[in-house]
């Protein structure tokens, strides 16, 4: 084994040896966002539930779908998918807002995509309550096959922080990859379905499952609504993952030394 792949499996070793430090900044961070608020960080949960209530209301009026069917499915996707962007665009600074840090202090790179993932983790389980107290409302059919949601779930995690590292070291080379990404992520969503189900497109589906996202969506979200996930659906996001920490490790290795100076 090179001495380079050798400095990056110690890179990405002392990152994960460092989880406990990671999250407890990743929840610092969360913390110092609503300091000396009322509800501190549950404005999220109160933020999204606000957003679930009224486009559940309107939207399902709009589609002209049953509410216990429409609003169940539409609080996991817009769950989800916030957890989803909130990460993706987050990652393009990744690199760059940290830049004096990096320069200065001998931090391994790999706990930075890491670091964002624990936080986003953080919001996700306040938004969660938003999905719990939907379940109260609209129970869903509870079966064995909603267990799958957890390994689906770990699945997303697991694609998001490739992706999150993968975006940081091309945003620090590439500045216009911030920028990009803010354009394209409201395409992105409106070609995920958040607010509907891929087979009511009927032929045009295909172009929902053009978008990598789609299949995070419904690796979760179908186990838990006990919707039929299709077949392709597990092998593409497993796919995913194989095929994309390939690229990115052997990205991370080749440019990891580079991104103090691209930045």
């Amino acid at each position: 084994m090179s001495s380079r792949w050798l400095e990056t499996r110690r890179d990405i070793s002392e990152a994960l040896n460092r989880l406990p430090a990671a999250l407890f900044l990743s929840w610092s961070d969360t913390r110092a966002r609503y300091k000396r608020s009322m509800l501190g960080p549950f404005w999220l949960t109160l933020g999204t539930a606000i957003g679930v209530g009224g486009l559940g209301f309107v939207w399902s009026t709009l589609f002209k779908m049953d509410k216990a069917t429409f609003i169940p499915l539409l609080s996991v996707g817009l769950i989800l998918w916030g957890f989803i962007a909130g990460i993706v665009t987050e990652s393009s600074q990744l690199f760059v807002q940290n830049a004096q840090i990096i320069r200065n202090l001998r931090i391994p790179l790999f706990f930075y995509p890491i670091k964002l993932v624990l936080r986003h983790l953080i919001n996700l389980a306040h938004n969660a309550v938003v999905i719990v107290i939907v379940f109260l409302i609209y129970p869903p059919h509870w079966h064995p096959g909603i267990l799958l949601a957890i390994p689906g779930f770990l699945l997303v995690v697991l694609n998001l922080i490739w992706m999150s590292l993968f975006i940081g070291m091309f945003a620090a080379r590439y500045r216009d990859t911030e920028t990009a990404i803010t354009n394209f992520m409201p395409l992105l969503f409106f070609m995920s379905p958040v607010l509907f189900k891929a087979e009511q497109l009927g032929i045009g589906a295909w172009v929902v499952w053009l978008n990598p996202f789609s299949y995070f969506i419904s690796v979760v979200r179908d186990p838990l609504l006990n919707f039929p996930t299709p077949s392709f659906v597990w092998p593409v996001a497993i796919g995913m993952a194989i095929l994309g920490w390939a690229i990115t490790l052997w990205m991370f290795n080749s440019r990891r030394t580079r991104i103090p100076y691209w930045i």
